[in-house]
């Protein structure tokens, strides 16, 4: 059997996070420092935000958001429009700040089994590549991470038009490997990593977070990953993992 096999890694939510995890939770850092005192929660902040970005309409490429500074236009008109009906003041200066807020390296950090993860796997014969929807500095994230060296390539949806789970997302991460005789991908989203997958014949690791402060346990995703028979694109295997720190059994196979 000739060819690699490979791991298809999302990011945001499986091997890192921001500091506070959602782009709702950055707009209120924001706003604590612009605004001191202002009374707007999580949830409503949440609801607002949960429209317009482009992986909300993942249907529709979006080759025309390709340039970093289109893809923020865009970004920030729909979280000023979110803000002023929210009845936030000076919502364009709140909005404008948020592209140097969510994209400081320091702001990121990976979980605590990520780089051992992925060294694991790389010695026992597994590349990587990550496949993300994010923001286009994705690729400066990850090199202040020390990801970079460890990954075979990068697939960013604000750099390519395409978001999981469109099958050409998929299809780009496939052909960014190389020849390989398996693929598996892994991430902490249902809909976009694990079912997206499955629709392009690729096997899934579904690492569950119930809510954005759980921790992916990658430790038993990585021991799934090692005895994961190739399924050659035919009904492709879907297991769930469940987050650090719950008495749910750590891996199911879901059929």
């Amino acid at each position: 059997m000739t060819g690699a096999k490979i791991a298809i890694w999302d990011f945001d939510g499986t091997l890192g996070h921001h500091r506070y995890g959602t782009w709702a939770e950055c707009l209120l850092e924001i706003l604590d420092v612009q605004q001191p005192g202002h009374h707007w929660a999580f949830s409503e902040m949440f609801e607002a935000l949960a429209t317009g970005f482009p992986w909300h309409a993942a249907h529709e490429p979006h080759p025309h958001l390709t340039d970093p500074d289109a893809w923020w236009d865009h970004v920030t008109t729909v979280i000023t429009s979110a803000l002023t009906r929210l009845g936030v003041p000076h919502p364009q200066t709140a909005a404008a700040a948020t592209r140097a807020t969510y994209t400081d390296p320091g702001a990121w950090s990976l979980y605590p089994q990520t780089l051992r993860v992925l060294d694991l796997l790389t010695a026992q014969g597994w590349q990587h590549v990550l496949l993300s929807n994010h923001v286009p500095e994705l690729p400066t994230l990850v090199a202040a991470l020390g990801l970079d060296s460890r990954l075979q390539a990068l697939i960013n949806s604000a750099a390519c038009g395409y978001e999981k789970p469109h099958p050409h997302a998929f299809r780009l991460a496939r052909t960014s490997a190389g020849p390989a005789h398996q693929f598996v991908m892994i991430g902490d989203n249902r809909e976009a990593d694990a079912a997206g997958a499955r629709r392009a014949g690729i096997d899934a690791i579904w690492v569950r977070r119930n809510r954005h402060t759980d921790t992916p346990d990658l430790d038993t995703a990585a021991r799934l990953l090692q005895d994961f028979p190739p399924s050659r694109g035919q009904h492709p295997a879907l297991h769930e993992v469940s987050p650090l720190g719950t008495t749910a059994p750590k891996a199911l196979p879901i059929r």
